[in-house]
């Protein structure tokens, strides 16, 4: 996390000017696993953020005003290699193109933040059940884990990248380990767990899971 580290105060920033417009940033992607501990190498800052409707031209001065271009070409690799400096011309672009995402980069620092917009779940979806951190005096949300499982899934679904596997099999163990260590502990205090209970009728609840898109 050496390079993304001297951006901390930026990002920060910008998460900051975003949570004031209501549009709800939630870290996910490879830099919410490193936040957790994963040694995944990255640079690049993700996050979910609500649709801006018309808060679009406030959420582009937020990011232009910090520095961020819209970027408006990307290479096989994913790296962007050309921006938009006038941020009207990248409000006309976002309102034409109506973009599930959008990446901004710093041409001079070259921070890099990708917003999603209400994908692949909703932000407020997300924030429900986020951590809140304070990293550099400012308040993060950093999507949890089994939110950050879901959208690996997502991710690993529509593409194939050895990343995807690996940041899977960081978060199960994760959730292994934590499963673990509570259940050590009952056996230490000697709690056994207590066998659900039936419904009325006799019929056992099953809990229902919501799909989203």
């Amino acid at each position: 996390m050496d390079d993304a580290e001297t951006h901390l105060e930026a990002v920060g920033s910008v998460v900051e000017a975003l949570t004031g417009l209501g549009l709800q940033p939630v870290l996910v992607g490879g830099m919410a696993l490193v936040v957790l501990g994963s040694r995944r190498v990255t640079r690049d800052f993700d996050f979910v953020v609500a649709e801006p409707g018309d808060s679009l031209g406030d959420l582009l001065d937020a990011l232009y005003d910090r520095g961020l271009e819209l970027a408006s070409r990307v290479d096989a690799a994913g790296d962007v290699t050309a921006t938009i400096d006038n941020r009207r011309v990248a409000a006309a672009r976002l309102r034409l193109d109506a973009p599930s995402s959008a990446y901004f980069l710093d041409p001079e620092t070259g921070l890099r933040i990708d917003l999603l917009f209400d994908f692949p779940l909703p932000a407020a979806t997300l924030v429900r059940r986020a951590a809140t951190l304070k990293i550099r005096s400012k308040v993060w949300r950093v999507a949890s884990e089994a939110d950050l499982l879901r959208l690996k899934a997502i991710a690993r679904a529509d593409r194939s990248s050895p990343s995807d596997a690996e940041d899977i099999a960081f978060l199960e163990a994760r959730r292994g380990e934590r499963r673990q260590t509570r259940s050590s502990g009952s056996q230490r205090a000697g709690v056994s767990p207590r066998p659900s209970r039936p419904a009325a009728g006799g019929l056992k609840t099953r809990a229902r899971g919501r799909q989203r898109r």
